[in-house]
């Protein structure tokens, strides 16, 4: 290590110098896989400076997979998008059930939290499709993440509504856990939290519009949230919009995706092409995206 960090605890230094938890280190250090001077330490042992750290990561645990073959969008040594079908989870509802997460571990190497399966930077409601982005290693995991929360990452959706909105737009309001029920949320509280984004009509269509909708913030449920409480609800969302006879889930999904590599930074682009369901949709409503 160097001599500029001599004062910093080991735990603190190694989860920074191996992008890994702290939590993590600890655990490591507890299993007696790091070492200074071939002897075992504590995670609060400060550091003088100069010592050589061996830190020995045993082999990730296996997880069963479980899920549907997933189409893979992009795939490079720290990250992947897959497309994600709808009624799919993206996390596992119980041990061994089916999900991205467990679908996607059969796809390359994944070593994230000590288990072979990928991390998450982000997440995608059950019935939304499109592209989802995944990490292969803790380093890949703390760097998408940390290009997440300084807007670096691009989302682009598509969603189809009902009613006719304005050719273009911005929604920048409030955003908390509804008062009347926790499992959902609102922009009509007041709240210290905002979430932003903004559209534009990609099709006009009998009743409904499709828009294309970039988010600035990554607020859970957001899109259906606030279109909803603007007045154009998505299509099919049984929570926040209204039920159509065109399509069976939330008519939401994932088109496009660009984000820095973890690895050099160079900026990664990536479509999930219209599934079969939204396609049809528009068909019977009679269009599609431009």
């Amino acid at each position: 290590m160097p001599r500029s960090d001599a004062g910093e605890r080991l735990d603190r230094f190694l989860s920074r110098a191996l992008a890994l938890p702290v939590e993590r280190i600890r655990s490591l250090v507890a299993a007696g896989s790091v070492r200074i001077r071939g002897k075992t330490c504590s995670p609060h042992r400060k550091l003088f400076g100069g010592e050589a750290i061996d830190v020995a990561r045993p082999a990730p645990v296996a997880a069963a997979a479980s899920g549907p073959e997933l189409v893979v969008l992009h795939d490079d040594a720290d990250c992947l998008v897959v497309a994600k079908p709808a009624g799919l989870a993206v996390e596992p509802s119980r041990i061994g059930g089916p999900s991205v997460v467990t679908a996607a571990s059969r796809l390359g190497a994944f070593d994230v939290d000590g288990r072979a399966v990928p991390g998450l930077p982000h997440r995608l409601d059950r019935d939304t499709t499109g592209a989802l982005l995944l990490a292969r290693s803790d380093r890949a995991l703390a760097a998408l993440r940390a290009a997440f929360e300084a807007g670096r990452v691009e989302k682009d959706y598509l969603a189809l509504v009902a009613g006719a909105p304005p050719d273009r737009g911005r929604l920048d309001t409030p955003y908390a856990r509804s008062p009347a029920d926790p499992r959902r949320f609102t922009t009509r509280v007041p709240s210290a939290r905002r979430a932003r984004l903004s559209f534009e009509v990609a099709a006009r269509l009998e009743g409904a519009a499709l828009l294309r909708v970039a988010l600035e913030t990554g607020r859970t449920h957001q899109i259906r949230v606030q279109l909803a409480e603007a007045g154009w609800p998505v299509l099919g969302d049984p929570v926040y919009g209204v039920p159509s006879p065109v399509i069976a889930r939330q008519a939401l999904h994932a088109e496009r995706l660009a984000f820095p590599r973890p690895a050099d930074g160079a900026r990664v682009e990536v479509r999930a092409p219209v599934p079969d369901d939204l396609a049809r949709a528009l068909e019977a409503l009679g269009g599609g995206p431009r």
